[in-house]
């Protein structure tokens, strides 16, 4: 058991670092794709080496399971990823990294509410105030707050959704299919619905610059890694956590920006950054180290 809890931890700690870092390959890819092309690609991406990696079709049992495949692919990789997107176009990206990390709390609601989890403590509370406002220090250690209204509720929205995809995967945890399976079911629908999408805001990729090695190794990233792994470790992690959890490694994406943003792009860390950091991990810290709970999901090796 306790190998287990190890496992779902480690899952989501690896699930974090690699989205923490993913900033750097959609801001190159972002001076010759859209939003929209860069977003079907890596998703494309990485439902193709899911196949190939456990190529058996699944087998629906039940048709209400087809309904929370149909959601999560709906919430989890169209929806949200839209949203957050969308809300880039209105509002600072700081104010969307810091409005993003609030999922937490809308997780802990939905998961008492449709999952009947236990209610977290008065620690996890406190941790996610801790945590917020470590956040609010990294991301705007450089720039002042400002509110945009349409762009910041959008944002809300994005982590709402989040919070909706988080309790579905946790939903699809109990019918039990492999979990390479569910995760590629839920990339098709996403892409299903992601479609329509490419043709109202434009989809004219030009392979010549997709294929010159910088780009093509980045999309390679965020298909393989961003994508086909992380969406794998992180229902793991949620399967094995519970999403409560698994959902406060989301306060150290902007840690794990900071910290890579100065390594490989340069970038100057300052006293308010290093602050928010020790005020971020403090939150996750006391946020984490809840009662254990016992865990009776099981999870398919």
């Amino acid at each position: 058991m306790k190998n287990k809890i190890t496992l779902g931890h480690f899952a989501a700690f690896i699930t974090i670092f690699i989205w923490g870092t993913t900033f750097i390959s959609t801001k190159v890819l972002l001076n010759v794709l859209t939003p929209i092309e860069i977003l079907f690609i890596r998703f494309l991406i990485g439902y193709i080496v899911l196949w190939c990696i456990y190529p058996h079709q699944l087998k629906i049992t039940h048709k209400i399971e087809e309904f929370y495949f149909i959601a999560a692919g709906l919430c989890g990789i169209t929806l949200y990823y839209l949203f957050e997107n969308i809300a880039l176009t209105y509002t600072l990206a700081s104010n969307v990294g810091v409005i993003i990390s609030i999922a937490p709390f809308f997780i802990v609601i939905f998961a008492c509410l449709f999952l009947h989890e236990k209610k977290p403590g008065i620690r996890f509370f406190i941790g996610f105030i801790i945590a917020m406002i470590g956040i609010y220090l990294i991301s705007f250690s450089d720039s002042q707050l400002q509110f945009n209204p349409l762009g910041d509720c959008l944002a809300i929205i994005a982590a709402i959704i989040w919070a909706a995809y988080s309790t579905l995967t946790k939903k699809l945890a109990s019918f039990h299919h492999h979990i390479i399976q569910t995760t590629r079911r839920t990339f098709f629908y996403g892409l299903l619905f992601m479609l329509p999408l490419t043709f109202l805001m434009g989809f004219d990729v030009n392979i010549s610059q997709v294929m010159m090695p910088v780009n093509f190794l980045n999309l390679l990233f965020l298909g393989v890694g961003a994508s086909a792994l992380c969406f794998v470790t992180w229902n793991l992690a949620v399967r094995i956590l519970g999403s409560v959890k698994t959902s406060v490694y989301i306060y150290i994406v902007p840690v794990i920006t900071a910290v890579t943003s100065t390594l490989i792009l340069h970038e100057k860390m300052t006293t308010m950054t290093i602050l928010g950091i020790i005020f971020t991990l403090t939150g996750l810290f006391l946020s984490e180290n809840r009662e254990k709970e016992k865990i009776t999901n099981e999870y398919t090796k």
